[in-house]
């Protein structure tokens, strides 16, 4: 039996007369992992803004499972569990990579608060299942301002994964990635597969493949298509809109 984890039902927001997002309706199934496509300016990230409650929606309702989250504030929706990771990393680049993951893995916000705190045995297994996910163990005592650029977005994505979200909400992955380092991405994703609801926004099709099994493309503000990505590839407006004539093969 499938569970809907998040549930958008017309969603949309208006800046200015301008519709950003425009009456988005899509039901993520419990441990899937959705790729939503489009151009620039499509309205992805205004999407996951609204999701987050980083923008306020204007329209349409937003649920997490049966609870209607729609104008929470954006920490209660992160508190009930729905996590986010941007395109450009943010971590404590002065402490050390099991330090940064040991500091997001605490209940209490704030990291002065926090590296005074002792950790329970649940924080101290979740750090180390990220170090291994990640591939960062033998990272663990280096400074995280040393991280190359793939590196720090596995911290950031580890740092996530120990707040033991339900629904992770990843914008551009690998973006600045090299091919070696968008593999191992490609890997954690897939092992994050089933233990979480994930939504990804990103462009490198070739990693698409590899991830994805339901995709959304939206295209000014709305769902053009949605399906697998043969669906996709074949489907003819999203050629015309984004992929030439010659598809994305």
């Amino acid at each position: 039996m499938t569970v809907a984890a998040l549930t958008l039902d017309g969603l949309g927001v208006a800046f200015a007369g301008f519709k950003a997002v425009d009456g988005v309706s899509i039901i993520i199934e419990e441990g899937e992992l959705r790729v939503v496509l489009g151009a620039n300016g499509a309205g992805k990230t205004t999407l996951m803004d609204l999701i987050s409650g980083k923008t306020r929606n204007t329209s349409g309702r937003v649920y997490l499972y049966d609870t209607d989250i729609t104008h929470w504030q954006e920490h209660q929706i992160a508190r009930a569990g729905i996590g986010r990771k941007f395109q450009i990393p943010s971590v404590f680049r002065e402490l050390s990579v099991r330090r940064n993951l040991e500091v997001a893995s605490f209940e209490t916000p704030g990291v002065f608060s926090n590296l005074s705190l002792r950790q329970t045995a649940a924080s101290k297994r979740r750090v180390e299942e990220a170090l291994e996910l990640t591939g960062l163990g033998p990272q663990a005592d280096r400074l995280a301002g040393g991280l190359s650029h793939g590196q720090t977005q596995w911290l950031e994505l580890g740092m996530l994964i120990t707040q033991n979200p339900k629904i992770l909400l990843l914008d551009e992955p690998t973006a600045g990635m090299t091919q070696a380092e968008t593999r191992k991405t490609t890997e954690i994703l897939n092992a994050l597969r089933g233990k979480h609801t994930i939504i990804v926004v990103e462009h490198d099709m070739a990693f698409v493949r590899e991830v994805a099994r339901r995709i959304t493309v939206m295209h000014l503000g709305q769902v053009l298509a949605e399906g697998d990505i043969k669906t996709i590839e074949k489907d003819e407006r999203v050629k015309q809109a984004y992929l030439g004539s010659k598809g994305i093969m």
